[in-house]
């Protein structure tokens, strides 16, 4: 049985494991420098900046999936996907499917005019899962960033 609710404070220390198990994967997990306080506040202090939906199995956490609001002037108001994590031992079991699809359910009912989100060109595995949505890739565009 796999249960998709929201994200409580309670679940910040494992979605913070989940945040360094997809770092790792990724081959970056020196890259992870929020603070477990900082996670916490920006997604459950007064003036959240992020949500997410977790999926339960047999107990614990075994995924999550964690948006923000992006602002397009072309396309309104959109949901900008930053992370989908399934936890290695929970992977190919419907876990990721669930939470996307749960996604996709809250985009439509806050009207966003759609998702966003990256993958790394390497992530086969990712790329075929979004592949079955239809997603568009995008190779026009290249990410640009500023450290503060």
């Amino acid at each position: 049985m796999i249960n998709i609710r929201k994200a409580e404070k309670k679940d910040c220390p494992r979605m913070m494991e989940l945040v360094r198990e997809l770092a790792l994967y990724e081959k970056a997990p020196e890259q992870v420098t929020v603070t477990a306080e900082h996670f916490e506040e920006t997604g459950f202090g007064p003036n959240p900046v992020w949500w997410a939906w977790v999926a339960e199995a047999d107990g614990e956490i075994a995924g999550m999936a964690l948006y923000y609001v992006r602002y397009s002037t072309w396309k309104g108001a959109r949901m900008f996907l930053e992370d989908i994590i399934v936890t290695e031992s929970w992977r190919g079991k419907g876990i990721g499917k669930l939470l996307f699809d749960r996604l996709i359910e809250e985009a439509r009912e806050k009207k966003f005019s759609g998702m966003v989100w990256q993958v790394l060109d390497w992530n086969e595995p990712a790329i075929n899962f979004y592949k079955k949505y239809n997603a568009k890739f995008d190779p026009e565009w290249l990410n640009v960033s500023i450290d503060l």
